[in-house]
């Protein structure tokens, strides 16, 4: 098997209108800027998406409206959750078609141990008709999913193809570079990380600022991907300041308000989220008029 969802990937935000109803004229817009921006596959209801707040019905119109306006772009989608017989049932009647894979974050709030991820994980890929991206975030869910329990699983399915690791541990990525197959594939979580993430043999990134900025960051990717470095480094230290800012007062507050300033959505979060603060949507719109 070759390598599955290498490149520029993007985390899609959930725009909403001013009543705070799912926005999906200016979803099919953040979609068709995708596109046309080089991205190489679209990752819909993920931590991004403000997928906790959305309900059953919405979160079916959302993953019909990208795959419906992809042009092709492969579609993954967001299943993750804390208890393992409930995305079982998920898996079980969820709509596959035009999805190419499932992102699946590690459970949260209730902490499994090494060994709970490991057949939780086990499970999905055994139910699961599309291959599975194992999502490591250990700062939203609260637990590490280790470097050695990532090689247990690759080696115990073959439907275990990525991992989107958001750690940020430098030697952890670089162990799973190590003790993974070669076609396994290292994805960063973290648009500052991701060229440092390629330099030691990561495919690409999951990208957040890509929903504003879909042709710098496809193009910092690919040039990676090139390993011209030289350039791809212009690019990253361009964009140095703008990675920051989209998530001093969380995400997607952040690329949201960017996007505002763009014109494209609404500054607009559902509760508990809230809309970031008048001095960091200044700072950013600066920022923006500064880049090339």
């Amino acid at each position: 098997m070759s390598q599955l969802f290498t490149g520029a990937g993007v985390a899609l935000i959930t725009p909403f209108t001013k009543e705070k109803h799912v926005d999906y004229k200016a979803l099919e817009t953040v979609v068709e800027n995708q596109v046309k921006g080089g991205m190489d596959y679209l990752v819909a209801l993920g931590t991004t998406a403000e997928t906790a707040t959305l309900s059953a019905e919405e979160k079916a119109n959302i993953v019909e409206l990208v795959k419906d306006k992809s042009q092709g772009l492969p579609v993954i989608a967001g299943m993750g959750g804390n208890d393992t017989r409930t995305i079982l049932k998920h898996i079980d009647k969820f709509n596959f078609n035009g999805i190419s894979g499932i992102l699946v974050v590690t459970p949260y709030y209730n902490k499994p141990s090494q060994e709970g991820m490991y057949h939780h994980y086990l499970e999905v890929a055994k139910a699961s008709p599309v291959p599975v991206i194992l999502y490591n975030v250990p700062s939203r869910t609260g637990v590490n999913l280790e470097a050695t329990t990532v090689a247990r699983l690759t080696a115990a399915s073959d439907n275990i193809v990525a991992i989107k690791e958001a750690s940020g541990e430098h030697s952890q990525m670089t162990k799973i570079l190590k003790y993974t197959p070669d076609n396994f594939t290292l994805i960063s979580g973290d648009d500052l990380l991701a060229l440092t993430v390629s330099s030691i043999g990561g495919k690409g990134v999951i990208s957040v600022i890509a929903n504003a900025l879909p042709a710098k960051l496809s193009r910092l990717m690919h040039l990676a991907l090139e390993n011209n470095y030289e350039e791809a480094r212009k690019l990253h230290y361009e964009l140095i300041e703008m990675f920051q800012l989209m998530f001093k007062e969380g995400n997607p507050g952040g690329v949201k308000a960017l996007m505002n300033i763009q014109g494209i959505v609404e500054n607009v979060l559902r509760s508990p989220l809230y809309k970031i603060s008048d001095e960091l949507y200044e700072e950013i719109r600066a920022t923006y008029n500064k880049l090339s």
